[in-house]
């Protein structure tokens, strides 16, 4: 879509995009929009994804605030909902008790580009990049009763995951959430307090020609949890199920941040579960270290000359491959390995062998193994800690 033929402005280039409207594709949204009989209406957008956008809503008849995912109309074969639904129905109380995203209501909405599917969802925080970001910047890290109870939690719900026979297949920064219990049922004010208020562009051609049906008449720019300071009191939850497959029907190809890839995927063209095992322990690393262990340039090759020796020594078996790539790559590839220590080992040292964060250097290394059969469980990983607790207990009183 040719973007010169709009009234220009800073939000025509940052948000999703408008490509992405048209049949098939995103529900045109604003600000003031109601969805199931006028009961959610629309107040901010709070995020978007490749086949969604999510926004904040008032739920009128429960007078609280949620989140309303919106699925592209082409989407409709998602398992979200289902796999929601399943977890929903094998947890004893709710599922936001074991650490994943509450699903509170679920409807069709027709627009002008088809059929989408609707998730009501709780109220979450801000992603666990947005607030690893604010931290990089003013160079802080989290306390280490904090990274205790994120890292606990994140297990917790890893753990009833593949309990229920399932795998996520998407664990990542941005598919971690804080919840948002202080605010769910907060006055408008209060919230956009800690939101932000929306900002918000008109869509316009600069000829005046009428928009198509399928685009949406403002662009909305995604709410930035400006005065956010409640991850030391606020839950975890994991979202975004939409990649998540039950165990034994692994699908054929599973979508990755290349920075993320688990090393199966580069060595054996295969991969089950217990890729949510290597992504729990590099999400653990981040929420220690606030960056990701491995970078990628488009080249499995540097991927993979980060990885070895980052816990252990690549397996024999994949030693083949490893030359091979080598050989086929036109770049030098720089593979540091030290038989004495790892670098996992090396980044704790440096960070001083503070006591209260030696608890998390066997749960990474033991989540981090290249073999999938080498890894250890949630609940063995779980053991390696001490006992989970909830927000407002200290680290101290755990141990």
């Amino acid at each position: 879509m040719d973007l010169s033929l709009f009234h220009q402005s800073n939000l025509l280039y940052t948000q999703e995009s408008l490509s992405r409207y048209q049949p098939g594709g995103y529900h045109p949204v604003k600000v003031g929009d109601t969805f199931k009989s006028n009961r959610y209406k629309i107040f901010h957008k709070l995020g978007w994804g490749g086949y969604s956008t999510v926004w904040l809503a008032k739920d009128t008849a429960k007078d609280q605030w949620v989140s309303l995912k919106i699925k592209t109309a082409n989407s409709q074969a998602s398992n979200e909902l289902q796999n929601l639904r399943f977890l929903g129905n094998l947890s004893q109380q709710s599922l936001s008790s074991n650490y994943i995203v509450q699903l509170l209501d679920s409807f069709t909405h027709k627009g002008p580009n088809g059929e989408h599917e609707c998730l009501v969802l709780e109220l979450l925080g801000p992603s666990v990049d947005t607030v690893l970001a604010d931290y990089r910047e003013s160079e802080e890290k989290f306390e280490p009763d904090v990274l205790l109870r994120m890292s606990s939690q994140l297990l917790k719900a890893i753990k009833f995951i593949h309990g229920a026979g399932m795998c996520h297949g998407d664990i990542s920064g941005r598919n971690i959430a804080f919840s948002c219990s202080n605010l769910s049922r907060a006055t408008e004010e209060e919230l956009f307090e800690v939101l932000g208020n929306p900002e918000i562009e008109p869509l316009v051609y600069t000829d005046g020609t009428p928009l198509q049906p399928g685009l949406p008449t403002q662009i909305v720019k995604v709410a930035e949890w400006t005065n956010w300071i409640d991850e030391d009191e606020e839950d975890l939850r994991l979202l975004d199920l939409g990649e998540s497959f039950t165990q034994g029907k692994e699908p054929s190809k599973l979508a990755q941040p290349g920075f993320l890839r688990v090393p199966e995927t580069i060595f054996l063209n295969s991969f089950d579960y217990r890729v949510d095992l290597w992504r729990a322990g590099c999400m653990i690393y981040t929420f220690i270290f606030t960056s990701y262990p491995f970078s990628y340039f488009d080249r499995d090759s540097w991927l993979v000359a980060q990885m070895v020796g980052f816990v252990e020594s690549l397996p024999t078996e994949w030693q083949a491959k490893w030359g091979s790539m080598l050989m086929e790559e036109s770049h030098d590839v720089t593979v540091e390995e030290d038989s004495k220590m790892s670098k996992i080992e090396r980044k704790f040292l440096a960070n001083g062998n503070h006591p209260a964060l030696n608890y998390f250097l066997p749960v990474i290394q033991g989540l981090m193994r290249f073999l999938p059969s080498n890894r250890i469980s949630a609940e063995k990983a779980l053991d390696l800690l001490p006992k989970p607790y909830d927000a407002g207990e200290s680290m101290a009183s755990a141990i």
